[in-house]
C-alpha cells in the first residue's frame, strides 16, 4: 500500500469513526477491532450503513427512530444485548420509548420464541428505563 493509499484509508476512517460517534454515541468494539484489523472491510460496511441510516429528508422510506428499533430486534434476535443497547441509544434519542421496546420485544418473542426474551429482551427493556430515568428520548 502507497503512503497516499494509507493516508486516504486513515481520513476515511477518521470520518467513520465520527459517523458513529454521530449515530450511535460511541464506537463499538466490534467496529474499532475492524478499524484496526481490516479497515478497508469497514470502509465497505461503512458505505451500505450510510445508505442505510439515511434519512426520509435524504429520499429514505423509513425514519430513524424504525430503523435503529430494527437494528434493536435484529440484534434481539441473534443474542446481541451489547449491539441492541448502542440501537436502543440511538432509537430512544429519536423518540422511541420503552413501553413501545417492549412491545416489539413480544412480536420477537411471539415468531422467533421465549428465548429472545429471556437471555435478551428482558435486560434491554430494563436498560431502557433506566435512560429514560435519565432522560433520555424525547419522551422522559
Amino acid at each position: 500500500m502507497t503512503q497516499a493509499t494509507k493516508a486516504q484509508i486513515d481520513q476515511e476512517i477518521a470520518e467513520v469513526k465520527a459517523h458513529f460517534m454521530e449515530t450511535l454515541g460511541n464506537i463499538p468494539e466490534p467496529i474499532r477491532a475492524m478499524a484496526d484489523y481490516a479497515p478497508e472491510a469497514l470502509l465497505g460496511y461503512t458505505r451500505t450503513r450510510h445508505y442505510i441510516m439515511r434519512s426520509p429528508e435524504d429520499g429514505a422510506a423509513l425514519d430513524i427512530r424504525t430503523k435503529e428499533l430494527i437494528y434493536v430486534l435484529l440484534d434481539v434476535v441473534t443474542g446481541n444485548l451489547d449491539g441492541a443497547k448502542n440501537h436502543l441509544g440511538a432509537a430512544m434519542r429519536a423518540g422511541l420509548t420503552t413501553a413501545q421496546l417492549a412491545e416489539a420485544c413480544m412480536q420477537v418473542m411471539a415468531v422467533c420464541g421465549i428465548t429472545t426474551w429471556g437471555q435478551t429482551g428482558w435486560k434491554l427493556c430494563d436498560y431502557a428505563a433506566e435512560l429514560e430515568r435519565q432522560g433520555v428520548g424525547k419522551h422522559a
